[in-house]
């Protein structure tokens, strides 16, 4: 019988031809949220906040606590996980807004779709790739931005992007729907689910508002959009349990920076955005980050170090906290690659390291390479924002520097005795000081001066917005 089916197989009389690739290849969910800070989640403490499905993930999975992203906004720090690369040398240092911002700040008006991409590799490696939800690797007020299926998507639902904007709230039953499609032709599958949560605008239902009673207006509405994406992931976690694809499949949940916070005195009101449509502006935004220095936007460790908790039964520890490990962005695209047993081309240089050893409890507290940051960022640093000065930092075995813009004022951390930053000791380190700025003066100098590749809207040439 299996010699019979072998040969139907290879006939295409009517078994999927993937069927046997697809059992030794891992299926791989990576849910990134937007703005959720380390402290949002009930596995990490937060008093009221209720997150019991990414809870979940954490009693059967591992939650690694030292997981940072290459950027405290959004676009770059999506970047950095397309492409394995520090966004600086794409010019990306700031989100992605409309044309005249973009050429402002010598960005592009896009990633360039002919990038080195995750998506890519895993589909000529046999992956069904999919996007599901929030973009912004363009943004929907540039009209002739590439679409996600250019950059290797074989299916993608999304806003902040150009075209059609999917509704915020459509990304999991988008997610299980090609879930479903890829199981039954017998394919992996890729897929990214980037929710909109908890960015503004905050669209919150009543439904879920009803679920925290005793709160204030602001905390109400905050930890309603938290619960609602919550349940959301749960409809993800419920369909592979349904297929009995959750063996087989590695799930991470993270985000793509620290919480947002408003300036003292912001008025809540309803604001409107032209991607996501109308709702609560960033008063009420309530984010927490665990303790660590500052928020979105910040490259101290609340701005960056955010929530990364990895499940893969049989492969990855349950109910495990890896406090040590220090993962990266950067380091996603070369692990999932080896997870899906991509031989990545020798021409390509990620500035991640695979982490697959980590994933698997054998990790090390200290980088085989390090990690850069470049933001643009003012000085000196805004009383009503202390800790968001800092424009360039380095990480370096134990060590993190932070530099301002012009590099004459820096600051630095030992990591492994000092995680949350909390004491500077550069007067008592020189030596590693001077070690650590030459790194990060030598990284600087090998990043381009401006944007290249077809990366830029004609609405520059039309001089319009």
């Amino acid at each position: 019988m299996r010699t019979i089916s072998i040969f139907l197989c290879a006939l295409g009389f009517g078994f999927p031809l993937w069927n046997s690739q697809a059992e030794s290849l891992p299926n791989i969910v990576f849910i990134f949220a937007d703005d959720w800070g380390w402290g949002d989640l009930g596995c990490h403490g937060h008093p009221y906040i209720k997150t019991p499905n990414i809870d979940r993930l954490a009693r059967e999975g591992t939650d690694f606590h030292r997981f940072t992203v290459a950027s405290g906004v959004c676009s770059p720090s999506r970047t950095a996980v397309m492409t394995g690369h520090f966004p600086a040398r794409y010019n990306i240092d700031g989100h992605f807004a409309w044309v005249p911002s973009n050429q402002r700040r010598n960005m592009p008006d896009w990633l360039d779709p002919g990038a080195p991409l995750l998506s890519r590799f895993l589909q000529g490696a046999g992956y069904a790739t999919a996007h599901f939800g929030k973009w912004h690797l363009a943004n929907d007020m540039i009209p002739d931005s590439p679409p996600p299926s250019d950059y290797g998507f074989d299916v993608s639902a999304a806003f902040n992007c150009s075209g059609k904007q999917m509704p915020v709230h459509e990304d999991a039953r988008r997610t299980v729907d090609f879930i479903e499609s890829s199981h039954a032709e017998g394919t992996p599958f890729y897929v990214n689910l980037w929710l909109h949560e908890p960015h503004t605008p905050f669209h919150t239902l009543p439904e879920y508002r009803r679920r925290f009673p005793g709160l204030s207006e602001r905390d109400n509405i905050y930890a309603s959009v938290l619960a609602h994406a919550d349940e959301r992931v749960g409809e993800v976690l419920d369909a592979l349990d349904r297929l009995n694809l959750a063996g087989n499949t590695l799930v991470i949940f993270s985000s793509d920076n620290g919480p947002a916070r408003a300036q003292p005195g912001t008025k809540l009101q309803i604001m409107n955005d032209t991607a996501t449509g109308e709702g609560y502006n960033i008063a009420a935004a309530k984010g927490v980050t665990g303790g660590r220095k500052g928020y979105k936007a910040a490259l101290f460790e609340g701005g960056i170090g955010v929530p990364f908790i990895a499940r893969w039964p049989g492969k990855i520890g349950s109910g495990k906290i890896d406090r040590t490990s220090l993962l990266s962005a950067v380091d996603l695209l070369p692990t999932f690659c080896e997870i899906a047993k991509v031989k990545l081309p020798s021409s390509y240089r990620p500035d991640g390291i695979s982490q697959v050893s980590a994933l698997k409890g054998k990790g090390q507290a200290r980088r085989s390479k390090p990690l850069f940051w470049k933001t643009i960022a003012p000085w000196p640093a805004r009383k009503a924002k202390p800790d968001h000065w800092v424009s360039f930092a380095v990480i370096s075995e134990n060590w993190k520097l932070v530099a301002n813009r012009s590099m004459n004022y820096i600051e630095l951390y030992d990591l492994e005795s000092d995680p949350l930053e909390a004491v500077n000791v550069a007067d008592k380190q020189e030596k590693e000081v001077r070690r650590l700025r030459t790194m990060l003066k030598e990284w600087r100098a090998s990043l381009p001066d401006r944007p290249s590749g077809k990366v830029f809207s004609r609405l520059r040439d039309e001089g319009r917005p």
